[in-house]
C-alpha cells in the first residue's frame, strides 16, 4: 500500500479512509492501532498516530480510552460526501471547462461520459453478466 511520493502519515489517513468508504471498517469497529500500523508497514509510531489523529480532528474516528480508535457513526456519509466534492472539483469542473474551450455542449459531454461508461465494466457483476451473456450465445 504504501508508496514513495506521498507522505506516510497521508497514505495512513487515505487508507483507512477508503477502507470506511468501501464497507472494510463498519461505522462503530476498531481501527487498528498506531503500534499495529507501524509494524505492520515498519513504519515509526508516531507517523501512524499522525495519520490516525488527522481523522480523529475531522470526526472521522473516536479515541475510546484504554479500550482504541473507532469509527464514528455518520463516518461514511460525510467521507462520502467530501470524496464528492473533491471528485468534482479534481475532475468533473476542469473537464467541462475543457469541454467548453472544444465547443463540447452539455448534451455531447453527457452522451460521450456516456459511451466511455458502457465501455467500461462497473463492477465484476458485469463483467461476469458479460461473460455469461457471450457465453450463453
Amino acid at each position: 500500500m504504501l508508496e514513495e511520493g506521498t507522505p506516510l502519515f497521508l497514505q495512513i489517513a487515505g487508507q483507512l479512509s477508503s477502507d470506511i468508504v468501501d464497507g472494510t471498517l463498519a461505522e462503530g469497529s476498531r481501527v487498528p492501532s498506531t503500534n499495529e500500523f507501524a509494524a505492520f508497514y515498519r513504519i515509526n509510531p508516531a507517523t501512524a498516530a499522525k495519520g490516525i489523529n488527522m481523522l480523529v480532528d475531522s470526526g472521522v474516528l473516536e479515541k475510546r480510552r484504554g479500550i482504541g480508535m473507532f469509527v464514528v457513526s455518520g463516518a461514511r456519509q460525510r467521507l462520502v460526501e467530501l470524496r464528492r466534492k473533491e471528485f468534482a472539483e479534481q475532475y468533473i469542473e476542469p473537464m467541462v471547462a475543457e469541454a467548453q474551450r472544444l465547443g463540447i455542449g452539455a448534451d455531447e459531454l453527457l452522451e460521450l461520459i456516456g459511451r466511455q461508461a458502457d465501455q467500461r465494466p462497473n463492477d465484476h457483476t458485469s463483467s461476469n453478466n458479460s461473460r455469461t451473456e457471450g457465453e450463453a450465445s
